[in-house]
């Protein structure tokens, strides 16, 4: 068996171990995981007892992935868009889904016209593209 390096976290499955982050949210497939070993980089030093992970690792990979680029693009749909080439409904239904995953988190709808004020605000849309939504 391979011995854990610095940069390295290796994951049993079956009889072959991964190093891959995204392989172990695949082999979980969303279930609870529990971590036993804890091992601080360029040291000697090791924790062990039982770790819950934080509700993004237990994301799927892809997911992961989405919400990084969302806090890297500092939360703007719009730039989301291009990054994925996706529409604006399709950032916000797949923002919305993977927030529905978490406990924590309080969904509070808004209206269609309350959306546009926000997008407004953010930057995201013109005064003159919110006026022609709203006038809709």
């Amino acid at each position: 068996m391979k011995s854990l390096n610095e940069k390295t976290f290796y994951f049993k499955k079956g009889g072959e171990m991964t190093t891959e982050w995204n392989e172990l949210t695949k082999m979980t497939q969303g279930k609870p995981v529990t971590v036993e070993r804890v091992r601080v980089v360029d040291s000697e030093i090791a924790i062990e007892g039982s770790f819950t992970l934080p509700p993004l690792a237990g994301l799927p990979w892809e997911d992961q992935v989405f919400v990084m680029a969302f806090v890297r693009c500092h939360g703007s749909i719009k730039e989301m868009e291009g990054m994925f080439g996706i529409s604006y409904p399709t950032v916000k239904n797949r923002l919305n889904r993977i927030a529905g995953q978490f406990k924590f988190v309080e969904i509070v709808k808004i209206t269609a016209s309350e959306e546009i004020i926000d997008e407004l605000e953010s930057g995201e849309i013109s005064a003159e593209e919110a006026i022609r939504r709203l006038a809709k």
